[in-house]
């Protein structure tokens, strides 16, 4: 029997007043996403009075553009649950766009995502767009921890309310790179929005892998900070097990996300991708090649108060450990 295709899942957040709802409504009239399912907050806040509703019961609503809407009631795999039996009545969407309130923080939502396995088809996270204020957004990142958490989660940035700006973005965008060096940034007029930022097949979130990172800090009450790890050696893969474990128990919570790849003695030809939020860890995959032909670890880190000069001693320690203790078994 043919195995379900998997479902990719763009999760939009940003903070309060960054116009995501703007963008949401924006995308609930294109007709490119008729074989959309969008999950929302609450209808209220989008005013789907504005759309022509085609049929409606309490939790879902199909628009005459032939986006189906659902709102979140609480737990997200509930929500998706939906969505999947109403596929099975013969709505055959083939995407899921994941709207989230201003001041929450994504971590759990993508925690959930990267540890739901139970679901069929599978619903993959594929990206994560976070809006940002022009005008407000500096201020937002360095007062409000919600913000730079959003931030630090993204693969897109989106710049909004840049048609009210008299000044030029860089020191916003310097800010977004100081706290999130990988994510790509993008503009916005009027709440636009290049579709192709939300329904391009560019791979799945946790397929992006680092490209030329550099160590970053954002002056906030939160201390946000990212860091770079370059290795050239390569690692046992129960090291890099080991590795994610330390990282997991000592940093907890304050560990926002860490991705990249891994260089692995046992397989050297194809580098390990590693992604993480917080404490949840995906299952390693594998990248088919190693891009630039750079064989070498490369892991950006975006956290709490980090150092890179601990990141590093606990890699190399970790990894001399394992290398004495299979040298002595190999005698």
């Amino acid at each position: 029997m043919k195995q379900p295709e998997d479902i990719p899942l763009t999760l939009i957040t940003g903070f309060l007043g960054s116009g995501k709802t703007t963008i949401i409504k924006n995308l609930l009239k294109q007709k490119e996403l008729k074989n959309t399912a969008v999950i929302i907050n609450e209808f209220g806040d989008i005013g789907l009075d504005n759309y022509f509703i085609e049929t409606s019961n309490e939790d879902l609503v199909e628009l005459s553009t032939g986006c189906l809407c659902c709102v979140m009631r609480g737990d997200l795999q509930e929500a998706i649950a939906r969505l999947l039996k109403k596929r099975l009545d013969g709505f055959l969407f083939d995407r899921i766009i994941l709207e989230t309130t201003g001041m929450a923080d994504p971590a759990p939502i993508i925690q959930s995502l990267l540890l739901d396995q139970t679901s069929s088809p599978k619903v993959i996270l594929d990206r994560v767009l976070v809006t940002v204020d022009g005008m407000t957004g500096l201020n937002s990142l360095s007062e409000f921890e919600e913000a730079s958490r959003q931030v630090a989660l993204a693969d897109i940035l989106l710049i909004t309310k840049t048609d009210l700006l008299s000044e030029s973005t860089e020191g916003l965008k310097k800010g977004l790179r100081a706290i999130n060096n990988t994510a790509k940034i993008f503009t916005s007029n009027l709440g636009q929005i290049d579709l192709t930022l939300v329904l391009g097949k560019s791979g799945t979130w946790t397929n992006n892998y680092v490209s030329k990172a550099e160590d970053g800090h954002f002056h906030s009450h939160s201390n946000i900070t990212s860091v770079s790890l370059h290795l050239k050696k390569p690692i046992h893969a129960v090291t890099l097990t080991l590795f994610l474990e330390v990282l997991a128990e000592t940093l907890g919570s304050d560990l926002i996300r860490i991705k990249g790849l891994v260089f692995i003695k046992e397989a050297k030809e194809t580098p390990a991708i590693v992604h993480g939020v917080q404490h949840v860890f995906h299952a390693i995959s594998w990248h088919e090649n190693w891009p630039e032909n750079r064989q070498e670890t490369q892991l950006v880190l975006i956290g709490r108060d980090l150092s890179l000069q601990w990141v590093e001693a606990l890699l190399v320690t970790i990894e001399e450990e394992v290398d004495e203790m299979t040298r002595h078994k190999s005698h």
